[in-house]
C-alpha cells in the first residue's frame, strides 16, 4: 500500500498489552496510568485476524510491543500462529528484558529472530531509579541468553536523558567494540504527562555523536541507514564488532520514509506515533464486520497518514505532548 506521500506502508507494530512490569520515568507519569480492562484488550485471535487482513493491504512485517509484551501469557504460541500467515516475512519483538531469560528459547522456537531490548543505564542503582525498581541483572542475563540462543540482530535501545545517562554514552558505545550488538541512542520524546515531567532533559543525537567520535571516526553503514529500512542511522567504530545507531525523532525527522502503522492493545489503529488520530478496529471486529470492511478501515488510516509529525524542540524545551506511551505501544 502506497500512501499519498509515496511511502510504502508495510510494517505494523502491535501492542499486545498495556501492562508493564517497570515504570520508567520518561514513559509513565508518577501517578501511573489507568490500565485497560482484561475484556477490553484485543484477544490473540482478534490480533491474528487483523494481521491477516493487514497483510492483504501490504503489511509484510510485524513487531510485537507493549507495555511489556512478555507479561502477557501465551505470547510464544501467538508468535507461532503469526508464522502461519504466508505474506508475513518478518516478526520481531521489543522488550524491557526483565523476563527475557526465561522466555528466550520459546520465542526463538516460535520464530522470533530479531529483538530490541531497552536498557537506559549500565549502573544498577541508576537503572533501578529510572525504571522505579527494575533489576538490571535480570536484563543483562536476558541479553546474554538471547545471544547464546542465536538471536540476531540484538538491538539495545537507550533513551538519552540530559543529566541522567549522558555520562554513560561512551560506556555504551564501547560495548560495540567487542560485542555484535547494535547500540541505539533514541532522543527523548514528549509523550503525555511523562514527557512534560521530563521537559528540559532533551539531548540531541548530534551531541551524542560528537562525544562518541572521541573514540574514533564513525563509519557510516549504507549511507548511515543500516542494512534494512528503519529510522536509525547506523555507524561503526573502527574495528568494532557491533554497530551504533541514532534515532532522532525530534531533531531530525524521518517521517519522509516512515513505513509503519501501530495497533494499540485496545484495538485502535494509528498511522503516527506522535499523533492522536486513531481508528477503532475492535468495535467493528466484535460487531461482526467482514474482512473487506476491516481492510477498508485500514486503508482509510493509511490515507490519513500525515506527511510528518509536529514535534519540535526550541533550545532545551520540547513542544507538544500526546498520549502516554504505554497506551500507544511504542
Amino acid at each position: 500500500m502506497i500512501d499519498q506521500y509515496d511511502r510504502e506502508i508495510n510494517y505494523l507494530r502491535v501492542s499486545v498489552t498495556d501492562r508493564c512490569n517497570l515504570r520508567c520515568t520518561y514513559c509513565m507519569p508518577k501517578q501511573g496510568i489507568s490500565q485497560i480492562g482484561h475484556d477490553d484488550i484485543l484477544r490473540y485471535e482478534e490480533i491474528l485476524r487483523i494481521c491477516r487482513i493487514a497483510t492483504g493491504e501490504g503489511i509484510t512485517k510485524v513487531r510485537l510491543t507493549g507495555g511489556e509484551p512478555l507479561t502477557r501469557r501465551g505470547l510464544a504460541e501467538f508468535v507461532a500462529s503469526l508464522r502461519t500467515i504466508p505474506e508475513l516475512k518478518d516478526i520481531s519483538l521489543t522488550t524491557n528484558g526483565i523476563l527475557l531469560e526465561a522466555h528466550a528459547e520459546q520465542l526463538f522456537a516460535a520464530g522470533i529472530r530479531r529483538i530490541n531490548i531497552s536498557l537506559d543505564s549500565l549502573n544498577a542503582e541508576k537503572y533501578a531509579r529510572i525504571t522505579r525498581g527494575g533489576d538490571i541483572h535480570a536484563v543483562l542475563r536476558g541479553i546474554r541468553k538471547v545471544r547464546e540462543v542465536g538471536f540476531a540482530p540484538i538491538k539495545i535501545n537507550i533513551v538519552a536523558i540530559s543529566g541522567f545517562n549522558d555520562d554513560e554514552i561512551l560506556d555504551f558505545a564501547r560495548l560495540t567494540l567487542a560485542n555484535p550488538y547494535q547500540i541505539r541512542f533514541i532522543e527523548l520524546m514528549p509523550l503525555g504527562t511523562a514527557g512534560a515531567e521530563n521537559d528540559g532533559r532533551y539531548l540531541p543525537n548530534s551531541v551524542i555523536r560528537q562525544r562518541i567520535e572521541t573514540l574514533g571516526p564513525l563509519e557510516a553503514l549504507n549511507g548511515g541507514r543500516g542494512k534494512t529500512e528503519g529510522p536509525a542511522r547506523i555507524y561503526r567504530l573502527p574495528g568494532g564488532a557491533g554497530e551504533i545507531g541514532f534515532i532522532s525523532p525530534v531533531s531530525r525527522h524521518f517521517c519522509h520514509s516512515c513505513n509503519r502503522l501501530r495497533l494499540t492493545a485496545e484495538g485502535h489503529l494509528r498511522a503516527c506515533l506522535l499523533s492522536d488520530d486513531e481508528t477503532d478496529l475492535k468495535g467493528p471486529l466484535r460487531a461482526g464486520r467482514s474482512d473487506g470492511e476491516i481492510g477498508a478501515l485500514i486503508r482509510e488510516v493509511i490515507a490519513r497518514k500525515p506527511k510528518r509529525h509536529e514535534i519540535a524542540c526550541d533550545e532545551d524545551h520540547i513542544k507538544k505532548c500526546v498520549k502516554e506511551m504505554p497506551a500507544i505501544g511504542g
